[in-house]
């Protein structure tokens, strides 16, 4: 049975293609089952003889496998993309070898073709276009019978346009056909009420060649000193603090919900084998990890799903699209701060399922990019998302482009690879000390520093 939003949404897709359009662009929240609503359309446009073909693409494997699934149950069809195949699915990587027999298809065949995740596609008339969005204006745009765009994070950080995208003018708004906010699937019960903690400390020092500061706070730190993020999310007393929480808010739900998951979202490989080491050894929690360099990481998260494991470490291989709804913590400690990624991992937790307890608690590090980010959840589509903008330095440093993803993991790790400062979390009684020159050995031999935490709760006042 369809939710509310998705009925409501097949409806006026239907409207649109019965009325000479053929294209439908919808934006919904992730988590909110945007998979299932398309399968639905792709199975009622089949059962009434529109359409002979349906294909799909996705940014991963990993989706790939979860729109087949769906498909497949939905209209009843195989979606091997062989032999009697009623359609396929595909990444996006692949549109670049696709032969001349596959976009004849388009030729012979009434197709209906399903874009998820579009924002990865970039593409317009001016030529602000990526490999994959020039191939979907090349090869499928105008040849496809029915086209459908789907999004839950609709905007890009490189000041180019989504393909199949329409805006209202080069600097202007994104234009929707359909669009389901946060909110909306808060208040509808289909997604979780996020609640995001944002970790902090009052005495952090660092070592600057043979002179010691100390600072109140992760932004001052970052702000006033040549400390990088890099060296918070690196440090094993910040490392500890935020596990040492969120290893006890999953124990609490596990409490009533025996099998609800964490996830960690690690830097590089490195620190992802550090966080793994943690976890397991002091912390004493079930943990698996799944990176690039890891043998068969799609069958991990897949056994992972239906496991009673507490924890999975992941560098890049559980974003957007990737549905295991037993998570219901995350620590975010990657290397990557856009608000685009930041929203993608939150929707991790985000799916509801069928357990009493639905708490979604976000672990995070009180830098000032995440923290505006926290603070502006409750807006369903950030302005960001309306209109086409250029990346800042650190979005063009640290977000890699589409083009680049099967390699992005390497990107991050490589970071990581950098120097980073002696960074020590100070206690309250040493601070004093630390900006009149003390003895700097005193102050290396410091362990352990007092956090505080804010904690913003999303939509807790209602609509």
């Amino acid at each position: 049975m369809l939710r509310r939003w998705q009925q409501t949404c097949v409806e006026e897709a239907e409207y649109k293609y019965n009325s000479g359009g053929s294209h439908f662009f919808c934006q919904a929240t992730p988590g909110a089952g945007k998979t299932v609503f398309a399968a639905t359309i792709a199975k009622r446009l089949l059962d009434q003889n529109q359409v002979d073909l349906v294909l799909c693409f996705a940014p991963s494997r990993m989706v790939c496998e979860a729109i087949r699934h769906t498909f497949s149950i939905i209209t009843g069809n195989d979606f091997s993309g062989g032999f009697g195949a009623i359609g396929g699915v595909y990444t996006y990587q692949t549109l670049s070898f696709k032969n001349d027999d596959f976009w004849q298809r388009f030729q012979r065949y009434r197709v209906f073709v399903v874009f998820d995740e579009i924002h990865h596609c970039a593409a317009d008339e001016h030529g602000r276009s990526n490999v994959w969005g020039q191939q979907i204006v090349a090869n499928i745009q105008k040849l496809a019978t029915y086209s459908l765009a789907l999004s839950g994070t609709p905007w890009r950080t490189d000041a180019a346009p989504i393909a199949m995208a329409e805006y209202t003018n080069l600097e202007g708004e994104l234009i929707c056909d359909y669009q389901y906010g946060l909110q909306q699937a808060v208040d509808d019960s289909v997604c979780r009420r996020p609640r995001i903690v944002l970790a902090d400390s009052e005495y952090l020092s660092v070592k600057e060649g043979s002179s010691q500061r100390s600072f109140s706070s992760i932004k001052s730190l970052l702000s006033d000193s040549t400390a990088s993020y890099q060296s918070v999310i690196h440090s094993p007393r910040a490392i500890d603090y935020l596990l040492t929480e969120s290893c006890k808010k999953l124990a609490e739900i596990r409490k009533s919900i025996p099998n609800a998951g964490g996830l960690v979202v690690a830097a590089s490989v490195s620190h992802a084998k550090q966080i793994k080491k943690a976890l397991a050894e002091k912390h004493g929690q079930s943990v698996v990890i799944v990176t690039y360099h890891h043998d068969k990481p799609l069958q991990t998260i897949e056994q992972f799903k239906s496991a009673n494991t507490q924890w999975i470490v992941s560098v890049g291989m559980i974003s957007e699209g990737t549905d295991i709804p037993r998570l219901q913590v995350c620590c975010h400690m990657s290397a990557v701060k856009t608000e685009l990624y930041f929203r993608q991992v939150l929707g991790r937790i985000l799916r509801v399922n069928g357990s009493a307890n639905q708490e979604a608690w976000l672990y995070t590090f009180a830098e000032e990019n995440l923290v505006s980010f926290a603070e502006r959840i409750e807006q369903d589509i950030p302005e960001t998302c309306l209109h086409i903008r250029p990346p800042s330095e650190e979005e063009q440093e640290h977000e890699p482009t589409c083009e680049r993803e099967n390699k992005s993991h390497q990107i991050t790790c490589g970071l990581a690879e950098e120097r980073l400062l002696n960074l020590e979390w100070l206690p309250r009684e040493k601070a004093s000390n630390s900006h009149t020159g003390g003895d700097l050995n005193d102050l290396a031999e410091l362990k352990i520093g007092r956090f505080r935490q804010r904690v913003i709760e999303a939509f807790c006042c209602g609509p």
